[in-house]
């Protein structure tokens, strides 16, 4: 199979090289100084999984040198779908399949105008890394996958190929015909982590573990969960479940409390409707958000409490409530 790998970084690396190491016809997508090591020394993915070094790697700047691939896993950053897909229409051929691996939850129907829906699945990485020198990647922690399957959530053929392919490649892949689900899946546990991770500047299993900020990951994921769940008003949105990352387990194997495996997908699952899971505290109203902490609220982490009167400081500014 011949594939294109848009986006050479700590998602569209790891996974290439693995197709490529396989002997599937590789070609990486990549810029300036990560282009011109890899033309020269090929390309490196090194962590926890080990290293595999690719050289040559077959590698250019422009898609048009190319002409039409099978295959192309789409891994720019997301504020860059629209640029990129313009860019890679060179090699979208008749039969060619693209599957763009960004977060969020609307890359698909942001590339359909571009690409044509004929061509564009859907799909989420189970796979993260960062380019620690031209040339190399350094992938994080061993999960290595993609979900992905058709929008409209069809069986077909051609996503059975893919599937196998990756799968001969070594990659964790999962070929789902519900691909919506999954995308709001992981972004319901990205929102949280992400944005609670950087207010506490914490990792996410000291604010998982703590009996203050782990109940409040939790409400943060279910109101994202709402959110899913009110767009669309499709059977499928009103499915979802709550989710957090599998990076979420601590360095002692433990989960968030009320979470279980999803056997679907190398993530955890959690149940809103369970009746064993603990009891959560009630939940503060909005408007208390934007009073100060009480004098001798206990400094949980570095920066949180400053992080906290300083928003709301910012909404007396502006008016807003301080959420």
């Amino acid at each position: 199979m011949r594939i294109a790998i848009i986006g050479t970084g700590g998602i569209g690396a790891p996974l290439g090289a693995s197709l490529a190491r396989a002997g599937q016809d590789v070609v990486f997508v990549a810029s300036g100084a990560h282009l011109e090591a890899m033309r020269a020394n090929g390309l490196r993915v090194e962590g926890d999984r080990g290293e595999t070094v690719i050289r040559p790697a077959e590698v250019t700047d422009d898609p048009s040198s190319l002409g039409p691939v099978d295959l192309v896993l789409f891994c720019v950053k997301l504020w860059d779908v629209e640029k990129a897909g313009n860019h890679i229409r060179p090699l979208i051929g008749g039969d060619t399949v693209v599957i763009p691996l960004q977060n969020g939850i609307d890359a698909s129907e942001r590339l359909v105008p571009i690409l044509g829906a004929a061509h564009v699945l859907g799909g989420v990485a189970l796979v993260s890394g960062s380019i620690v020198a031209p040339g190399v990647i350094r992938q994080t922690g061993t999960h290595h996958g993609m979900v992905f399957g058709e929008v409209d959530g069809q069986a077909t053929a051609r996503a059975e190929r893919i599937h196998a392919v990756c799968r001969g490649a070594g990659i964790d892949a999962v070929l789902t015909g519900d691909i919506e689900n999954a995308r709001w899946q992981k972004f319901i546990g990205l929102v949280a982590v992400s944005g609670l991770c950087a207010l506490t500047r914490r990792p996410i299993g000291d604010v998982r573990d703590d009996p203050d900020l782990g109940p409040l990951l939790d409400d943060l994921m279910r109101e994202v969960l709402d959110v899913g769940r009110a767009c669309g008003g499709s059977r499928r949105h009103r499915s979802l479940s709550i989710v957090g990352m599998a990076a979420s387990r601590t360095s002692r194997g433990r989960y968030p409390r009320g979470l279980r495996r999803n056997p679907s997908c190398p993530a955890l699952s959690l149940d809103a409707s369970r009746e064993d899971r603990p009891k959560r505290r009630s939940r503060p109203r909005r408007d208390d958000a934007a009073r100060p902490l009480p004098a001798g609220t206990r400094q949980i982490t570095g920066g949180a409490v400053d992080a906290h009167n300083a928003c709301r400081a910012d909404a007396a500014r502006f008016g807003t409530a301080a959420n």
